[in-house]
């Protein structure tokens, strides 16, 4: 599970061209600089992994970017633990995060998202093993901790459980989606729940030790963070836009296979629950 060479496209990573337009409207300390500073935490192929020479690559990597070109800058990937990706934005250490973080309404009460495609939860069990997600009740379920299946979605499934006089799901945490990915394997755990290109790409690396239990479920947006009221958040989300609109979005979705979530307008603040 560390061999990372069969999930990086071949080919040349897409590109974009400066949009002056947009450019100019850059807060004047971030247009100084030439740079953004990006916080994103690794490994969670594959959007943002390392790849076998250590640098961080992957889908949204790729899209930050092509970004970067819209705005005439540079960008910087500052590896980070996820849970502190957020605090490090409101504090100013990162412009941005981009970590595939998932936009909430409570997320939305201290920090904006623009947001840059679509992805809904996907269990995964070992292969022959049949789990349902809808009645997991006492199976031991591995998520990487404080994700949206940390700290939503397997808590809401098991406070049912109970409510219904089963045993609850015992939530098993990991730091990283590879350690929730070898758990499943090793049979540690029953099932894992992740975001749906996530639980594609471990599924596709497993070996087929490990397949889907069940459909996609509960799409949402992935949002790039920003500060709360920042004036950047409108540039990225026009910027988003132009590689929308250009076509060069399209072309590093499909690059990375995941054509399904797509989107087609970049919005701020667009969270569904």
């Amino acid at each position: 599970m560390t061999n990372t060479e069969a999930l990086v496209p071949p080919g040349e990573p897409v590109r974009a061209e400066v949009v002056p337009e947009i450019a100019a409207q850059l807060p004047e300390r971030i247009a100084a600089s030439g740079r953004l500073q990006v916080g994103v935490n690794t490994p969670y192929a594959p959007n943002e992994f390392k790849d076998d020479d250590g640098t961080i690559v992957g889908f949204t990597v790729e899209l930050l970017h092509a970004l970067g070109d819209v705005l005439g800058l540079d960008i910087v990937v500052n590896e980070a633990d996820f849970d502190r990706i957020i605090p490090a934005v409101q504090a100013g250490t990162y412009d941005m995060g981009s970590s595939s973080f998932t936009d909430t309404k409570e997320r939305e009460e201290t920090v904006d998202f623009v947001t840059y495609y679509s992805a809904g939860i996907q269990w995964a069990q070992r292969v022959g093993e049949p789990v349902d997600p809808e009645n997991a009740c006492g199976l031991r379920v591995a998520v990487q901790t404080t994700t949206i299946e940390d700290i939503e979605e397997i808590p809401a499934k098991s406070e049912a459980c109970e409510a219904a006089g089963l045993p609850p799901i015992e939530k098993i945490k990991y730091d990283s989606q590879d350690e929730a990915t070898n758990a499943l394997i090793l049979g540690r755990v029953d099932a894992l729940s992740s975001d749906s290109p996530v639980t594609a790409y471990a599924i596709a690396r497993s070996e087929e030790r490990i397949e889907s239990a069940g459909p996609v479920f509960d799409a949402a947006p992935y949002g790039w963070v920003v500060a709360k009221g920042s004036p950047l958040g409108p540039v990225i989300q026009q910027a988003a836009q132009h590689l929308i609109d250009s076509g060069a979005y399209g072309e590093i979705a499909e690059r990375w296979e995941l054509e399904d979530g797509m989107i087609a307008t970049s919005l701020i603040n667009a969270a569904v629950s």
